[in-house]
């Protein structure tokens, strides 16, 4: 319903507890603040009273997000980074938030999807439009064409050997 202008020191104390859930991006808490009906001025008081006091920080904030996109959602860098770009977080801290997913895992992860994407198509489609479907799907997770192309590779490979239903890791142990 009408929702009333708080007084600043009611937005802080919200707002900090806002933040103390979870991480949060700038963006987001400026949004929250500006719906809380308060001026630009005691907006921008508030959000640097909340970067002192280590309630707000976007490079933590970045590296969460990377990390639990990556492992609960098994994104790739690509969609991770438009997502990053589009909650406002700089470019130096989207670099250091994806550099720190750990590269084996991301492969691994890579291979596990693309498996499960291959498996779950329909034999009689033929293993070039697999191939392509499974290339779409990884695309769309956000990994890059330059890590998907050696798993699908191997794949092929598989198929064209007729050993379709060994896991990649068998077929390439490095």
């Amino acid at each position: 319903m009408f929702q009333q202008q708080l007084s600043k020191e009611q937005a802080l104390q919200k707002i900090k507890h806002y933040c103390g859930y979870q991480e949060r991006s700038h963006k987001e808490v400026k949004e929250k603040l500006y719906r809380f009906k308060l001026r630009k001025d005691v907006v921008e008081e508030i959000i640097a009273y909340l970067i002192e006091e280590n309630y707000l920080n976007e490079e933590r904030f970045a590296t969460q997000f990377a990390g639990g996109k990556f492992r609960t959602r098994q994104w790739g860098r690509k969609k991770i980074m438009y997502e990053l770009r589009e909650r406002g977080i700089s470019q130096y801290c989207i670099n250091n938030a994806l550099q720190s997913i750990d590269e084996e895992s991301y492969n691994r992860v890579l291979q596990k999807l693309a498996e499960k994407k291959w498996a779950s198509l329909k034999k009689e489609q033929g293993h070039l439009i697999r191939l392509q479907k499974t290339r779409m799907y990884l695309l769309q997770k956000g990994y890059e064409q330059a890590n998907i192309e050696p798993v699908l590779q191997l794949l092929k490979e598989a198929y064209l050997a007729g050993v379709a239903g060994t896991p990649l890791r068998c077929l390439n142990p490095a």
